[in-house]
């Protein structure tokens, strides 16, 4: 297997932290995402790891949570042909317990067709999404980690300034870490370094 170098990217300010590879720039400030995300991106594959910081979804159970966060994006993006390929259980994270209430997990891997920026439909890149729903109960927080692969890159799409259209060159192919393998490292290395982040 191709071996990526993995270093911990510090989060919101260091107050969070993941282990995943140095292909991934931050790119925060050149896309202008909002102060609860933060976006890595490798712009040579197309490939991209983002980290946000949501309110904590009362009405949605634990079973399930990261697929339900996955059609809600799906939803958000205007997506078309949105699938939930498959999802796990709830896992816990003992080690992002806070005040003695634990946290847990769930991931869920989609296949959808969204399209770059502000670009329509006809414009969309057929895409592989790993999320996990890391929920933080002791600070009422859902995290989510979400992981967008090429399949597909349509030949009117802006991604093709920087990839070829047509059928992605599989990770291994190139000589990178599989995106499965950049996504589980991310999520199962995270940390948080300061609760003070949430307000507590």
């Amino acid at each position: 297997m191709p071996e990526d170098i993995v270093y911990e990217h510090p989060l919101f300010g260091g107050k969070l932290s993941s282990t995943f590879s140095h292909r991934f720039q931050d790119v925060s400030d050149i896309r202008e995402v909002p102060d609860h995300q933060e976006v890595f991106a490798d712009p040579n594959r197309d490939e991209s790891l983002i980290f946000e910081l949501l309110e904590f979804k009362h009405d949605v159970a634990d079973n399930g949570s990261a697929a339900w966060f996955l059609q809600d994006l799906a939803a958000e993006q205007d997506a078309e042909g949105s699938v939930v390929i498959e999802q796990s259980g709830v896992l816990e994270a003992p080690a992002l317990t806070y005040n003695n209430t634990p946290a847990v997990v769930t991931t869920a891997v989609g296949q959808m067709a969204i399209s770059k920026g502000r670009q329509g439909r006809e414009a969309q890149n057929v895409v592989k999404v790993y999320l996990a729903n890391l929920r933080l109960k002791g600070v009422q927080t859902d995290m989510l980690v979400t992981a967008y692969e090429p399949i597909v890159i349509n030949p009117l799409s802006e991604s093709t300034n920087t990839v070829a259209a047509g059928l992605a060159v599989p990770a291994a192919q190139a000589g990178c870490m599989p995106m499965s393998e950049v996504f589980m490292l991310s999520v199962t290395s995270f940390k948080v370094n300061d609760w003070g982040l949430f307000g507590v």
